[in-house]
């Protein structure tokens, strides 16, 4: 399984950005999908959840109210961002697990073994 994240770039501070994962896998919909984000010089910290069927998401305090994650029946995952600060400059990415079952999403990156490459988030004016 292969994810490709995708619809980075630069953005002013409140403006809006909407970010892609596309998966290879025939089954996506038996994985969780995370985002997570790294800053220059700071650890990977978690974004944002969503469950294999979607029942459930988890939010980073951080992002609450202006990120929402989704997810489509088929292959993709989104990440729709408003509101965007200078702190939420990073590189983000997408990872995956599989599930058996609909349950909250792990906010832990060692839990995921499915990552794909990142894209540039720059919060600039």
């Amino acid at each position: 399984v292969q994810l490709q994240a995708s619809g980075g770039g630069l953005v002013q501070p409140g403006g809006s950005l909407s970010l892609s994962c596309a998966s290879s896998a025939r089954t996506f919909n038996a994985y969780a999908v995370a985002w997570f984000r790294q800053a220059p010089g700071k650890e990977r910290e978690f974004v944002a959840g969503i469950s294999r069927r979607a029942d459930y998401k988890e939010y980073a305090d951080s992002v609450k109210g202006r990120f929402t994650i989704s997810r489509d029946n088929a292959n993709m995952a989104y990440l729709q961002m408003i509101g965007l600060k200078p702190e939420d400059t990073a590189v983000y990415f997408c990872a995956a697990r599989y599930r058996y079952r609909d349950d909250t999403p792990s906010n832990r990156m060692d839990e995921y073994n499915i990552w794909g490459q990142g894209t540039q988030v720059t919060v600039s004016s």
